[in-house]
């Protein structure tokens, strides 16, 4: 089985000799994605929340690239620069996943790749096959 490299364009990420993804059989792996726009631009300076809905954004259309969505989530790990932040950052979280959620660590970073960044998310999924049960947010 090969790995196949998910771009989804245009790719801001391509400057910097990141790939956005790779697809390898029906598992997927995301690099982390930030608060940046398709034309490179940072969303949401100083507001966790906003940062994380663009980073979720920009891996729904990743996986989207794939063949896949925000359902087949399995696992991510979500990166910030401040933990006192996440009561900020979790609605976005919970209103996007509900329950069960997917496997996921958080854990706080001294920096990220700009100052203005406060978060980063990574994540796998699978394409295929019986998505994670989507239920009603918390």
């Amino acid at each position: 089985m090969d790995a196949h490299k998910i771009t989804h364009y245009p790719d801001p990420y391509e400057a910097f000799g990141i790939a956005q993804g790779y697809r390898y059989g029906n598992l997927i792996v995301l690099s982390g994605q930030i608060a940046m726009t398709d034309d490179g631009k940072t969303v949401g300076e100083g507001d966790i929340a906003a940062q994380a809905e663009q980073a979720f954004a920009n891996i729904e259309a990743i996986l989207n690239e794939a063949g896949s969505n925000l359902r087949n989530i399995i696992k991510m790990t979500i990166y910030v620069t401040d933990m006192s932040k996440t009561d900020e950052l979790m609605p976005v979280y919970n209103k996007l996943f509900g329950k069960p959620p997917p496997a996921m660590t958080m854990v706080e970073v001294s920096a990220l790749a700009m100052p203005e960044i406060m978060v980063e998310i990574d994540a796998m999924a699978i394409t295929g096959g019986i998505p994670r049960p989507s239920l009603p947010p918390y």
